[in-house]
């Protein structure tokens, strides 16, 4: 059973890359390009009883033609000018995905590794956010250069931050799908839901405390720049449960982010 497994998943690689090749004729635009990042996600997110996504990255560094896929992926984005793709919705979901394949292949390169900030983009650095990874365009882009400088910049949503991952448990899901353009509204949405009422997110607390994640602190700015602005964000996504705090008038009292690597053998 075990060697017909191996077989099904040498095989679904091999698939990937036959994606990869197929779309490397279409036009920038084409959302099929963003496929083969799909049926990565597909294999190696996990998610746990309570809706967060883990990253398989134990069989992710130990299946070759994974990894290959991958780098292909990753390659194929940084073969187009992403930044003269004029539907907004399509430029976005391009970033976006690159942003989040990036930071599987760095943390693939560096596994194991108990947090991505153990990955330095220079001797004082507290991470790797500032590292140049990438070259598009005739132009070097470090993590942060793609979400401050692109995605927070041009696009003014908050919903950014819930569309980039940085492959920590505190970090909003990577969803077990690429983005593409003609659902990037409703997705980015979900996926604003998922964080949002998950106690990665926002916790209530006794006492009519809300804590948050320190994704709201960090970023204060992107959320209506103060508390209140913060909680009108949140109550357009919250669930039962917040709504009924954020109506009573619940405070923010605390903040915190857990850095553990979002790692498939960290879900409890």
């Amino acid at each position: 059973m075990s060697r017909l497994k191996s077989t099904f998943r040498a095989v679904q690689s091999v698939m990937i890359l036959v994606i990869i090749a197929v779309t490397n004729v279409l036009p920038a635009h084409s959302q099929t390009r963003h496929d083969a990042f799909s049926v990565l996600l597909e294999r190696f997110v996990v998610m746990d009883e309570a809706g967060a996504s883990f990253v398989d990255y134990d069989a992710w560094k130990g299946d070759a033609a994974a990894r290959q896929a991958l780098d292909a992926y990753v390659a194929d984005l940084a073969s187009m000018d992403l930044q003269k793709i004029e539907d907004r919705d399509t430029q976005f979901a391009a970033w976006a995905n690159l942003y989040n394949a990036l930071t599987v292949q760095l943390v693939l390169d560096n596994y194991p590794v108990d947090s991505i900030r153990q990955i330095k983009s220079g001797l004082f650095s507290n991470g790797p956010w500032k590292r140049k990874l990438i070259t598009v365009a005739g132009q070097k882009f470090s993590l942060d250069d793609i979400e401050h400088g692109i995605l927070r910049e041009r696009w003014n949503d908050p919903r950014v931050h819930y569309a980039v991952n940085c492959a920590s448990i505190g970090c909003p899901n990577l969803m077990p799908q690429a983005w593409e353009a003609d659902t990037l509204d409703d997705k980015l949405d979900e996926a604003a839901r998922i964080y949002v009422n998950h106690p990665r997110g926002v916790t209530v607390i006794e006492g009519n405390r809300l804590k948050l994640s320190s994704i709201y602190k960090w970023f204060r700015e992107d959320f209506g720049g103060d508390e209140q602005g913060v909680k009108e964000h949140l109550a357009r996504y919250a669930d039962t449960d917040l709504t009924d705090a954020l109506q009573r008038g619940a405070t923010i009292s605390d903040y915190g982010y857990d850095w553990s690597l979002n790692d498939a053998g960290n879900i409890k």
